[in-house]
């Protein structure tokens, strides 16, 4: 059962806000306010399609490159295992080779 406090919004809903925002010369307050939604989901979109856009605050990371730098993070930490895997097998080996 969805609460009474959260509400929905199709992306075709944001999209058409977020242009609203950008052709009407208006604030995300006012408009906001003209459309009845909180100006703080409004002001969250308008920054993610911006970031997207590549037109966010520097150092602002695109919902790519955030997939990306996860997925880098995940190819590290395999790799990292491997490689403390390989260590304790080439000791384990020369413990062997030397008896």
């Amino acid at each position: 059962m969805e609460s009474k406090y959260t509400k929905r919004y199709t992306e075709e809903f944001k999209r058409d806000a977020i242009a609203l925002v950008d052709s009407s010369g208006k604030t995300v307050t006012a408009v906001a306010r003209e459309l009845g939604i909180s100006s703080e989901s409004l002001r969250g979109w308008y920054r993610k399609a911006k970031a997207e856009r590549g037109e966010g605050t520097p150092g602002e990371l695109s919902s790519a490159e955030r997939e990306e730098l996860k997925r880098l993070r995940r190819e590290n930490r395999e790799q990292q295992q491997t490689i403390e895997i390989l260590k304790k097998a080439t000791a384990f080996f020369v413990k062997e080779n030397d008896r």
